[in-house]
């Protein structure tokens, strides 16, 4: 009988792969089959930032469902190799009308100047700043640009920073929600969205020093890179709006002109028979740099929510998570990888679980042991469990912009009995055994033994992190809790409070891998990734297990798909997805 049923989910399974995996496979595969073509002579690469962008390139061939692409690292890894390449003449970026993630603008931005300083014409053209969240970040992207363009019927509403707070304390009052919580300490904000109708004092504080920390480090940047006073260019820009022609007079902008116009100058700065390439078909053609040389430095990926295990059933459109089980093995992997002489991990995550982050440190811990550098990257957010599986690193490496710290924890639950009586819904709830067993039931709230055993935990779990930070940043343990308790600050604060070693992307990262691996400067490296990138054929076996009759009628489907170029339009689509549970290390939520 269980064989039948084994027989019957298999057909079933086969079925739905048949109606939609095989489908997809021929239309990847047509694409392949097409072959990318050699770079023209005199391109003009066009990247588009309006779309999205995600930290990282996924692993998963399958998480290309719902996004655009485009990632930080890599536009970082393809603008390293357009800037040497004889055939890329001009860069056309299209800037978004709202705003860019501080972290990745400051990144692309980096990359920018370098293609710049490797005698070669960038474009940016803006259809308008919205006066929406980080928008500024947008402008920076677009100051540093040889010309910057705007449409003509634009607004340069680019006036400032600003972020909003959901606060639900009064309702949750009004319909009989008791958010029972316990943070450390008063700078964890993330609990206050459920238990305030405000921001607290050290909430705004904290949210005032560090957007304010962002907001001048884009002004400044921006200022050097149109040759202004930073006073003078934030003095301009807080006295607008303006239209187009008046930021074109204001020198906020080069040129005025449809993006048509723009895409026109692209091809003229390139040369005769120039013609516009799509980014992301650049990207495929030349894949991700590999380097050469006998010695190698691994590159491991972390992006998301940290938490245990290994992701294994997230594999048809999953986004992005951190799996203490799948990066700890990847840094492992790295550690026995004789090639390997250095490690740099790249983290953008606001936290997760304790637990995985400890399992992920104690690899760091490990790496270091064997004699392998540990060098962090952050990117977006290395915050709360973020900054946890950095601590121990031998350097860290973080974007004026990023968000980091947070070092505090907190956790609780949410008491909906009351709430469901009012609708006449009636929640009750049994448990044998000790009391702290129903201790998280939704039925009731903490007796006076379970919220004191509760916070005896989260005292726990926040001495171990203070520890961590005080090991591995060589701080004394009491000046630690003092720029702890929970605060999130930018890495160009960090850097000041010796949370941050050097301000910087990916690329400062690998060079300050080569000096701690007494790597020479002229020595050619090569990169390695970690962990692997999975196959389709590997990915569709973890989901329906290695034995799935329907799975296993697929492998022939594995050539197909495993090709480079398959991978490569697989991988356009990203996504990202947060999840944390019980007590958790977790920062604030990201920035819209």
């Amino acid at each position: 009988m269980k064989q039948f049923f084994l027989t019957v989910l298999g057909v079933f399974t086969g079925l739905i792969l048949f109606i939609i995996v095989i489908p997809m496979v021929l239309i990847i595969a047509a694409a392949a089959s097409s072959g990318t073509p050699a770079t023209p002579a005199n391109s003009v690469l066009e990247l588009d930032l309006r779309e999205g962008l995600t930290d990282q390139v996924s692993t998963n061939p399958f998480a290309a469902f719902g996004g655009s692409g485009l990632s930080v690292v890599g536009i970082v890894d393809t603008l390293a190799q357009a800037e040497k390449d004889a055939q890329v003449k001009v860069l056309l970026v299209r800037l978004p009308e709202a705003g860019l993630s501080p972290a990745a603008a400051d990144e692309i931005r980096q990359s920018i100047r370098r293609f710049r300083a490797a005698g070669k014409v960038v474009i940016a053209h803006s259809q308008g700043f919205m006066p929406v969240g980080t928008v500024i970040s947008s402008y920076m992207v677009g100051a540093s640009a040889s010309e910057l363009w705007m449409q003509n019927t634009a607004s340069f509403q680019a006036t400032g920073f600003s972020a909003n707070s959901v606060f639900l304390g009064r309702a949750f009052e009004k319909y009989g929600v008791n958010a029972q919580f316990e943070q450390r300490y008063e700078y964890k904000n993330a609990v206050n969205e459920f238990t305030q109708s405000d921001y607290t004092g050290p909430h705004r504080e904290a949210m005032t020093a560090w957007m304010t920390s962002i907001y001048d480090s884009a002004i400044a940047n921006a200022a050097s890179d149109r040759k202004v006073a930073a006073p003078a260019l934030k003095t301009t820009i807080e006295a607008g709006p303006y239209s187009a022609q008046q930021a074109l007079s204001l020198k906020l902008v080069d040129k005025i002109g449809q993006v048509e116009e723009a895409e026109a100058e692209a091809k003229r700065r390139a040369g005769r028979g120039s013609d516009i390439i799509e980014f992301s078909d650049y990207a495929s053609s030349k894949g991700e740099r590999t380097g050469s040389g006998r010695d190698a430095i691994a590159i491991v990926g972390g992006e998301g929510a940290i938490m245990t295990g290994t992701g294994g059933s997230s594999t048809f459109g999953g986004g992005s998570s951190i799996y203490s089980d799948r990066t700890a093995e990847a840094i492992y992997d790295a550690i026995e990888d004789s090639a390997v002489k250095a490690i740099v991990f790249r983290v953008s995550s606001p936290g997760g679980s304790p637990e995985a982050s400890e399992q992920i440190l104690a690899a760091v811990r490990a790496a270091r042991a064997a004699g392998k550098p540990v060098v962090i990257s952050m990117g977006d957010y290395a915050a709360s469990g973020g900054y946890w599986i950095s601590s121990e690193a031998d350097w860290i490496v973080a974007q004026p912009s990023t968000l980091t710290g947070s070092i505090g924890v907190f956790g609780g639950k949410f008491v909906v009995s009351e709430a469901l009586g009012r609708f006449g819904v009636d929640l009750r709830g049994l448990s044998v055994g000790g009391d702290y067993s129903d201790a998280f039931s939704p039925s009731s709230a903490f007796t006076e033994g379970q919220r004191a055993a509760f916070s005896a935990s989260m005292d726990r779990t926040y001495e171990e992190f203070v520890q961590r930070v005080a090991t591995g940043r060589k701080i004394p343990i009491a000046r630690v809790r003092e720029i702890a308790r929970g605060r999130v600050w930018t890495g160009a604060q960090g850097k000041t409070l010796g949370l941050v070693d050097q301000l910087g992307g990916l690329t400062e990262a690998i060079g300050k891998a080569r000096e701690l691996a007494n790597i020479p400067a002229d020595q050619s490296v090569r990169y390695k990734r970690f962990p692997t990138p999975q196959s389709p054929w590997e990915a569709l076996s973890e989901v329906f297990g290695v034995q799935s009759e329907a799975a296993q009628a697929l492998v022939a489907l594995g050539g197909v798909m495993a090709d480079p170029q398959t991978r490569a339009v697989m991988s356009r689509i990203q996504t990202e997805r947060l999840r944390g549970q019980g007590a958790s290390v977790l920062a604030d939520q990201p920035l819209p």
